[in-house]
């Protein structure tokens, strides 16, 4: 069968190639993937996996055979196969743990959508209660900023949104944020103190916003798309007042549980999957390179042909 596998070379980060067929253990079901959706992290930092491993790890297919053990969805269910690895091939062997069954009504495309960035968004911002709190989210235009931003205004949060550009602002507002920065100097120069950040960022961006959390806040440090590191000023980590934090972000267990209701909130109409790039699969080279160039508003599907 046909899948994408991790390339270390300058063809990379991917490329295709013919693989074996997997052989699902008693308690794996067999899926048929239809759509693959793509991750800055995976790609970006491709050298953390073997070369010619099959990469990816968020789709949405429909199980073509149940677990023999008798768990998990029966033959002909749809489903989202969220932070499972080697998802990006024809066929895939996925724990029941790590599916969500596709409501009737929610596209197949957009349930692909969901995995590490849904989830990621979902786990973060359910570790503190947000109504009436002040939230902000960095890299609001990518594709876990994108249901951050809809999640905590679910949630009753005080959502400010911070983007790179006028340009990879649009429709946050939509979404449910109450502000929408651009500038580093926005958020330094706002009297607004945050309950919660969730930055997807890093970099000296990282710093300001902590400098912009309130007493007993908590930073969540998920994703370093920047690529440049921290450096917080003397006296920075020093404060009166109730403590605050910086946590670390790096949950990889089963994830069906948060796809199951990140699934329910889609096919309810409060949440929307943002599908911001669409395409076959054969055209790979180009969505990552879209990617990389931050043209990409939320996430890219790719339908497997």
């Amino acid at each position: 069968m046909r899948a994408l596998v991790v390339e270390h070379g300058e063809a990379g980060p991917v490329r295709f190639a013919d693989v074996d067929e997997p052989v699902p253990s008693r308690g794996e079901a067999l899926v048929e993937i239809r759509h693959i959706a793509l991750n800055f992290g995976e790609l970006n930092y491709v050298h953390q996996w073997p070369a010619g491993a099959v990469h990816g790890h968020d789709a949405a297919g429909v199980v073509v055979r149940a677990a023999p053990d008798g768990s998990g969805p029966p033959e002909g269910t749809r489903v989202a196969v969220g932070m499972s690895p080697h998802a990006w091939a024809e066929r895939v062997a996925v724990s029941p743990a790590s599916l969500g069954t596709v409501p009737e009504g929610v596209e197949l495309a957009d349930a692909a959508a969901l995995g590490i960035a849904g989830v990621t968004a979902l786990r973060v911002l359910r570790t503190r209660s947000l109504l009436a709190r002040d939230v902000l989210v960095t890299g609001a235009s990518g594709g876990v900023g994108h249901f951050a931003v809809q999640l905590a205004a679910l949630a009753g949060a005080r959502v400010t949104a911070l983007v790179g550009s006028r340009d990879r602002a649009a429709g946050l507002r939509e979404l449910g944020a109450d502000r929408v920065l651009t500038d580093l100097t926005d958020l330094t120069e706002t009297e607004h103190r945050f309950d919660l950040v969730l930055d997807t960022v890093g970099g000296p961006l990282m710093a300001q916003a902590w400098s912009a959390l309130a007493e007993g806040g908590t930073l969540h440090a998920v994703g370093y798309s920047s690529g440049q590191d921290t450096t917080f000023p003397s006296g920075a980590l020093f404060g009166f007042g109730e403590p605050r934090t910086i946590a670390t972000y790096g949950d990889m267990t089963p994830t069906g549980g948060e796809l199951t209701d990140l699934l329910g909130l889609l096919s309810a109409g409060r949440l929307s999957a943002p599908v911001g790039r669409r395409g076959g699969w054969q055209d790979v080279d180009d969505a990552v390179q879209a990617l990389f160039a931050r043209k990409v508003h939320g996430k890219i599907v790719l339908d497997v042909a």
